[in-house]
């Protein structure tokens, strides 16, 4: 398997095999369409709470593996499951519970720096890759009016952190990143598609 370099594009919407994109955050599928591929929504609900003694990237394809072992998939279809980390300080902030959990955490990340990790899990037929992506997050030191705002008017409660780079609050308050944007998105998206790629 493995795609040579022929200086033709492959045409992503004629990808040979049938892709099934295990999430349903509206963001993923974004991305996803965005590299122009087509593909179904199939997700599974499962708790996703890691086992405990794992680290930022450990807990992220933990998690991406752990989804995929519970959606079913048919002969010839590629399975993506996908899963969102943010690591600061020895620990993982998952997706807040409510309005002060959400400030809570964007308070701690406030003029710092965070890991934002994004473990993927292919699944074809029977070959199993799992990968990760780490991208560096500075924040400046955020407004106690400003946070608040943000949550009341963003809602950040489906996101890892407490939140989206691509919102207002990333327009204002990150003063850099090291490495790939897309993967605080949500998804690692130049890997994926180099490991969508080699199965053919």
């Amino acid at each position: 398997m493995g795609l040579q370099p022929t200086g033709v594009a492959l045409n992503r919407a004629e990808y040979p095999h049938r892709i099934v994109l295990g999430s349903g955050s509206p963001r993923r599928r974004e991305l996803l369409s965005d590299l122009g591929y087509t593909f179904s929504i199939r997700t599974a609900d499962i708790d996703e709470t890691p086992p405990p003694g794992l680290g930022g990237r450990q807990i992220a394809e933990f998690l991406a593996k752990h989804k995929a072992e519970h959606i079913e998939t048919a002969p010839n279809e590629v399975l993506i499951t996908s899963d969102t980390v943010v690591w600061h300080n020895g620990a993982s902030l998952a997706k807040p519970a409510n309005r002060n959990e959400a400030i809570e955490m964007i308070t701690q990340l406030s003029g710092d720096t965070h890991q934002v990790i994004t473990g993927v899990c292919l699944r074809h037929d029977e070959h199993l890759r799992v990968f990760s992506d780490v991208t560096e997050v500075k924040f400046k030191d955020l407004s106690r009016p400003d946070i608040e705002f943000y949550v009341d008017s963003y809602c950040p409660f489906d996101k890892a952190g407490a939140y989206g780079i691509q919102e207002w609050i990333g327009m204002i308050g990150i003063e850099y990143i090291r490495g790939s944007y897309f993967n605080v998105v949500g998804l690692p998206v130049e890997k994926l598609d180099t490991a969508l790629l080699e199965l053919l």
